[in-house]
C-alpha cells in the first residue's frame, strides 16, 4: 500500500517508528509536511499539491497533526478523504477530540466517568464556578493548552479566583476541574487501537508537581489496568470516533475518570515503558481496515 504520514518532522520518534513499521511490512510510506501541502477544491477531482507537484492517490493516511495546526491539518486530511484514502483517524474525529470542552460534553452525554468540570464566561460567576467543582484545590485548564502547558493547580479559593480572573481578563477560554487528590499526581495512558487497549502505562509527576506529562518531566512505568479501566478507555475512543487514541485516566475512589482523549498519541514513552511494537500494531490495523472511501462520517462533518 501507498501510505502518507502527515507530520511536520520526519525525525520525530513517532514518525520514524511509523515509517519503519510501514517499510518492514513492504508498504510505500512517504512523510508529508501538512503545512506545505495545499489543495484544489473542485467537484470532480479533488487534489493535494506539494511544492508544485500533484500528489498521486494514496491507499491510507496516518495523521500526526499537532494541536497548533489542527484547523489546517484537518482540512488537508479531509481532502485526502475526499480522494478516497483511508484515514487512520478521520478529520471529524480529530477536530472533535481537540475541542476539550466538546469532547467532555460528548463523553458526559454517554455516561463516561469524568472529573466535575465547570465552564463560564463572566467574572461574576467565578464563586459559583469554584463551588460547582467542589471548591479548592481545583485545576484550571486552558482549552487550547497541550502537554500540560496552561494547566494550573489552585490550592486555595483565593488563588483560584485570582487565576481565573487573570485568564478571563486575557480573553482566554478556560475550564475548571475537580482535583482528584487520591490520584497522587499520577495518571494512566491507555493506547487504544481499533476496539482494544494494546498497551497501558502509568505516568507519575515529579515530586512537588501535579502534572504527569512526560514533557513536564514525569516518569512512565508499566501498569496492569482493570477490566473497568480497559472498557472505559475503549468506550471513550469509540465516542470520539477515533481508531487510534491515547486515553488518559485518573484512578479515583468512584472509579476511572477520563481526563483527555488524544488523537495523536506519542509512541516513544509507551513503547519504551511496555516494550511493545505499537507502530506495528497501527500498521496492522490499517492493513485489515483500509478500503477506498471507507470513512464513518461520509462527509457529514
Amino acid at each position: 500500500m501507498k501510505i502518507a504520514i502527515l507530520s511536520r518532522n520526519k525525525k520525530l520518534y513517532s514518525t520514524r517508528r511509523l515509517l519503519e513499521a510501514c517499510e518492514q511490512r513492504g508498504h510505500e510510506p512517504i512523510v508529508l509536511d501538512v503545512l506545505r501541502s495545499y489543495m484544489e477544491v473542485v467537484p470532480s477531482k479533488p487534489e493535494v499539491h506539494i511544492k508544485g507537484t500533484i500528489l498521486s492517490a494514496f491507499d491510507a493516511v496516518i495523521p500526526r497533526i499537532g494541536a497548533s495546526v489542527t484547523f489546517y491539518g484537518t482540512a488537508v486530511l479531509r481532502q485526502f478523504e475526499m480522494m478516497g484514502a483511508f484515514p487512520l483517524n478521520e478529520s471529524v474525529a480529530i477536530s472533535r477530540s481537540r475541542d476539550k470542552l466538546r469532547s467532555l460534553q460528548l463523553l458526559s452525554r454517554k455516561g463516561v466517568g469524568l472529573p466535575s468540570t465547570g465552564f463560564a464566561h463572566h467574572p461574576d460567576d467565578i464563586p459559583d464556578l469554584i463551588k460547582m467543582v467542589g471548591g479548592a484545590p481545583l485545576v484550571i485548564k486552558l482549552l487550547e493548552g497541550t502537554q500540560g502547558i496552561g494547566v494550573v493547580l489552585a490550592e486555595t479559593k483565593k488563588a483560584a479566583e485570582s487565576v481565573i480572573e487573570a485568564f478571563m481578563g486575557l480573553k482566554a477560554n478556560i475550564m475548571v476541574q475537580e482535583y482528584i487528590k487520591e490520584a497522587g499526581g499520577a495518571d494512566i495512558r491507555c493506547l487504544v487501537v481499533g476496539n482494544k487497549v494494546v498497551a497501558a502505562m502509568k505516568r507519575q509527576a515529579l515530586p512537588g508537581e501535579f502534572r504527569s506529562n512526560l514533557h513536564r518531566g514525569g516518569s512512565a512505568s508499566l501498569i496492569k489496568i482493570t477490566p473497568v479501566e480497559r472498557a472505559t478507555a475503549v468506550n471513550a475512543a469509540k465516542i470520539m470516533g477515533l481508531n487510534v487514541a491515547g486515553v488518559d485516566l485518573l484512578r479515583a475512589e468512584r472509579g476511572p475518570l477520563v481526563m483527555e482523549v488524544n488523537s495523536s498519541p506519542g509512541l516513544e514513552g509507551i513503547e519504551n515503558a511496555t516494550g511493545k511494537d505499537i507502530a506495528g500494531m497501527i500498521v496492522d490495523f490499517i492493513e485489515k481496515n483500509a478500503k477506498p472511501y471507507h470513512t464513518k462520517t461520509r462527509g457529514k462533518g
